[in-house]
């Protein structure tokens, strides 16, 4: 099977580092210093913009698009045609769980319907609508993976103990789902192969926490104080990081675990952690 990722980031390099030997992948990247440093380590990297991608799209299987919109979408601005046109079938695109906004707590699931809480994830929702409606138009099986709060090796709670930027921000009934990288991993797998018609689903774990209580349970598998408790209200913290606050929701993973059968290997941040820890992660 021919493989094509638009966005060799950090979740799809993880993604053909852990399945990659059963396909032959080739993705995209933005900077000629990122294409040499994974052709170094055996990825086959092409420049977004190269001639050879159209070559690539026309050998592939499955498109896996990751590339993040800014104003509109990259991927269906420069390639729509060319994927309308090409043998691929099955599409898979990785959005994320912000589409749903502030939820004052709630639980939501993929009927519950979107309502973008910052330009950023308007945009994603607008272009979850796209990539479907190309789908139907072209005879293309789109599957939508709403993404939550990704961590994984030199990205989770322990690494950010060890270098010094863990904070245990506070905000009342504040909670966050989370999604090891792994995890993720196997959703595009089980997305790869599916035969159920186009459709959305939730990749996050089974319990949203919140955020302090991680950085709490990571200290205590290295043995050190936590970090004091900052309260939100008055914490110093950038736009960005502020604006991960302004929404929080409940989100359901029924659908991948009953629908999409998903058997997460880390259902909770904690067995996703102490993995980390086994690995050496923050020591």
């Amino acid at each position: 099977m021919n493989l094509l990722i638009f966005g060799l980031g950090y979740t799809t390099q993880f993604f053909v580092r852990q399945f990659g030997a059963e396909f032959s992948c080739t993705g995209t990247v933005r900077s000629a210093e990122k294409q040499a440093a994974l052709q170094a380590q055996g990825i086959n990297a092409l420049m977004f913009n190269a001639p050879e991608v159209e070559a690539a799209l026309a050998r592939a299987d499955v498109v896996l698009v990751s590339a993040p919109p800014r104003i509109t979408d990259p991927t269906l601005q420069a390639y729509a045609a060319a994927i309308a046109s090409a043998r691929a079938k099955k599409i898979i695109y990785l959005s994320t769980i912000g589409v749903y906004g502030h939820q004052d707590g709630g639980w939501v699931d993929e009927t519950t319907p979107p309502e973008p809480y910052s330009e950023r994830s308007a945009i994603r929702a607008k272009v979850e609508q796209q990539w479907l409606n190309l789908g139907a138009d072209h005879g293309k099986n789109v599957q939508i993976l709403r993404l939550a709060g990704i961590y994984g090796p030199g990205q989770n709670a322990l690494h950010n103990l060890k270098s010094g930027t863990a904070r245990r921000i506070v905000k009342p009934g504040q909670v966050f789902n989370r999604i090891h990288v792994g995890d993720i991993g196997r959703a595009i797998l089980a997305a790869m192969e599916t035969g159920l018609p186009s459709g959305i689903f939730n990749v996050t774990d089974d319990e949203p926490a919140p955020p302090q209580d991680v950085v709490t349970f990571a200290a205590e598998l290295l043995g050190v104080t936590p970090p004091p408790e900052q309260d939100f209200a008055t914490a110093p913290m950038s736009e960005m990081a502020r604006s991960f606050y302004s929404k929080n929701q409940r989100v359901s993973n029924r659908r991948l675990r009953d629908i999409l059968k998903v058997d997460l290997a880390y259902p909770t941040y904690r067995e996703g952690i102490r993995a980390l820890f086994e690995q050496g992660e923050g020591r």
